[in-house]
């Protein structure tokens, strides 16, 4: 009885993912229905809601998740692909990305105000824990007012699993590769723990001084320093001793978006050490893959196929 009771409860605890997914569904359509342009970010949110269903601690298949069947029927039709490919392909990031990118989409990249209000307000109607994201990230070349505004959300995975999961497909498939090395500095390797340095391979950046890096917490909207992690990674300067899992936080999606568009910023960006070497980065890379292999086969999910991540539709 008391066995029951458990599960019963634990049961309970999980299902605010189903419910967080629904919302965020029904939500990205109707933006999507007024925004030119965005159903690739319905197609990939789709199917990183998908995969992080599947492998939650209490599995919810799409027909789960979306329990209307005529609202189910319509979304295989207008998008067959997530249906077709999550149990196949890992997605290159996390969903509150995508949400991220359509709010920037409707309100200009220019309005930071105005996109961070936005992502707030969503989060008000949804509940804490799944698929949300705590931080948003701006960051710009220089102070110029007019310089072009670049967006990062934290992971919106929960659990260990899912987050080793989907940083390694992020460096893998989805960050610039100044940003993949920095993370992949510290990615854990298997049998080794969190948050330790390789003593191989050292990727890590120096952005130049008159990057703009700031990031808010979505729930109060308050601007907060970079953790230790972030300094550790990019060179900014922080007295923050709490260290994140390494490729968690905002600052990572928000400056490697910035890096791939600012060659100029790219180019003055600096990896400095004597470790970071074409042989060295590939050994690092191969063992993120080798530690994101025995996540997925600890929890079970056998049916990755070729090493592909997905693709979104193209329009």
């Amino acid at each position: 009885m008391e066995e029951q009771k458990r599960k019963e409860e634990f049961l309970k605890t999980q299902e605010p993912f189903r419910r967080n997914a629904l919302k965020l569904i029904k939500q990205m359509l109707d933006w999507c229905n007024m925004t030119p342009g965005s159903k690739h970010l319905v197609d990939e949110m789709l199917h990183s809601i998908f995969f992080l269903g599947k492998i939650n601690k209490v599995p919810y298949d799409p027909e789960s998740i979306i329990a209307d069947k005529e609202m189910l029927e319509d979304l295989q039709g207008k998008y067959p692909r997530p249906f077709k490919f999550f149990l196949t392909q890992l997605p290159k990031r996390s969903p509150f990305s995508c949400v991220m990118d359509m709010i920037v989409k409707q309100k200009g990249e220019e309005n930071d105000n105005q996109i961070i209000q936005s992502l707030k307000d969503l989060l008000n109607g949804l509940e804490v824990g799944f698929l949300v994201s705590s931080t948003i990230c701006v960051s710009q070349k220089s102070k110029n007012v007019k310089s072009v505004r670049y967006y990062g959300v934290s992971m919106s995975t929960t659990g260990p699993n899912a987050g080793n999961i989907v940083i390694a497909a992020s460096c893998l498939s989805a960050w610039d590769d100044y940003v993949a090395d920095a993370v992949i500095t510290y990615y854990p390797e298997k049998g080794k723990k969190d948050k330790v340095k390789k003593e191989y391979f050292d990727g890590t950046i120096k952005v130049p001084g008159e990057v703009i890096c700031k990031a808010f917490n979505l729930s109060k909207g308050d601007e907060i320093p970079p953790c230790r992690s972030c300094g550790n990674l990019f060179g900014l300067a922080t007295t923050v001793k709490k260290e994140w899992v390494y490729g968690h936080c905002a600052e990572v999606e928000s400056l490697s978006n910035m890096l791939k568009n600012e060659a100029e910023v790219k180019r003055d960006t600096k990896q400095e050490s004597a470790t970071c070497t074409p042989p060295n980065r590939k050994k690092a890379k191969d063992s993120v893959l080798v530690k994101l292999n025995s996540v997925l086969s600890t929890i079970q999910f056998k049916t990755w196929k070729d090493q592909q991540f997905y693709d979104p539709l193209v329009e």
